[in-house]
């Protein structure tokens, strides 16, 4: 009987244990292919197209027949297309004065500009030029104008910038004074 208690011993004790097979060392995972990383893209360039109005701010000076320079302010508005890198645009703008030529006052500067830039991605620089109307106390004059610029895009619709313009007018208010006149403005612009 003994030997029959022992057994049934021995036989609970192996039912109750786990069978293991293999090693006592834990498992180690086999190793997983590397993923290739994916760069995140690169915006290249902005999107400059649509139309934009804003406001400026800076100083015009005036020498030839007539001298002087003050500050100047003024609002813009304006459509560029942008065809990948190369922007287009159109723009209409106007400064206040006024400015004191000795003798003579300027009391405003309209500009019909055209632009031309290129696309930096958050950054527009351009080149412009057209005709521009200067409105004095004596009269008014028609002449041209060329400059620099360029616009940062703080936001989508929000930009900052700034433009330097010369421009040449010529028989004053039919005074046969001439004027040279550069103007610096800071700008602001919302882009709709």
């Amino acid at each position: 009987m003994t030997k029959r208690l022992m057994s049934a011993a021995l036989a609970a004790t192996l039912l109750s244990t786990p069978l293991m097979a293999g090693s006592m060392d834990p498992a180690t995972p086999e190793p997983q292919p590397m993923q290739p990383v994916t760069p995140a893209p690169v915006m290249m360039g902005g999107d400059w197209t649509g139309p934009y109005a804003g406001v400026q701010f800076g100083n015009l000076s005036v020498d030839d027949d007539v001298e002087g320079d003050d500050l100047i302010y003024g609002l813009h508005a304006g459509y560029d297309y942008d065809f990948g890198r190369f922007v287009m645009g159109g723009e209409i703008d106007y400064d206040a004065g006024p400015v004191d030529l000795g003798g003579p006052d300027l009391d405003s500067v309209t500009r019909l500009k055209l632009r031309a830039g290129y696309d930096l991605g958050q950054t527009l620089v351009y080149a412009t030029a057209g005709a521009a109307r200067a409105d004095t106390d004596v009269g008014d004059a028609d002449g041209a104008f060329g400059g620099i610029g360029m616009a940062y895009k703080v936001t989508d619709q929000i930009d900052i910038g700034a433009e330097i313009l010369t421009h040449r007018f010529e028989d004053i208010g039919d005074t046969d004074l001439d004027a040279d006149a550069n103007s610096i403005n800071l700008r602001a612009s919302f882009r709709f």
